[in-house]
């Protein structure tokens, strides 16, 4: 069950941002503040984070919650976002996966194009500057954590652990 967790200092009750609220910027101190919050309310398993302008977030991250469980997974790579792109869609089209039905993850995910490249994979892309994907590249995380996790050992309980991607 991938969900968007609360947070209730945004618009939509999730933990989204929206860059046209701050200025065309999403704040880093409330990210990193959002991090703090899963880490204290959730047994956190484990978290993929897309390092473009994020590197010292994420040191910082792994440094207070254990690199064992903060894991840099850029997005930029050929192959395995192709891969994790793949399984994302084949477990939501399964059923295997399910969701919350939050609203900006929904409309993210439903913006994102399969942009093709010359070794007949493909990567994620947006279909114009004005559609986001954001939500929709960190559920695609979430779940590829979850996975990868699970192939470690972790156990399918729903309470035991969480997993999420930014």
């Amino acid at each position: 069950m991938l969900f968007t967790p609360r947070w209730p200092n945004t618009p939509t009750n999730g933990m989204t941002w929206n860059p046209e609220d701050t200025g065309g910027r999403i704040v880093k101190a409330d990210v990193t503040e959002a991090v703090h919050e899963l880490f204290r309310r959730f047994d956190v398993e484990r978290m993929y984070c897309d390092p473009p302008l994020w590197e010292s977030e994420i040191i910082d991250w792994a440094n207070e919650h254990g690199d064992e469980r903060v894991l840099k997974w850029a997005t930029y790579r050929p192959l395995p976002i192709h891969e994790a792109l793949e399984q994302f869609r084949a477990d939501v089209g399964s059923g295997r996966l399910t969701h919350d039905g939050c609203p900006v993850t929904t409309q993210h995910i439903e913006n994102i194009r399969m942009q093709h490249r010359n070794s007949g994979r493909y990567v994620a892309a947006k279909p114009d500057a004005a559609r986001k994907i954001d939500a929709g590249i960190t559920a695609v995380l979430a779940h590829k954590a979850a996975s990868d996790a699970r192939a470690a050992g972790w156990s399918d309980e729903p309470e035991e652990h969480f997993t999420f991607g930014w």
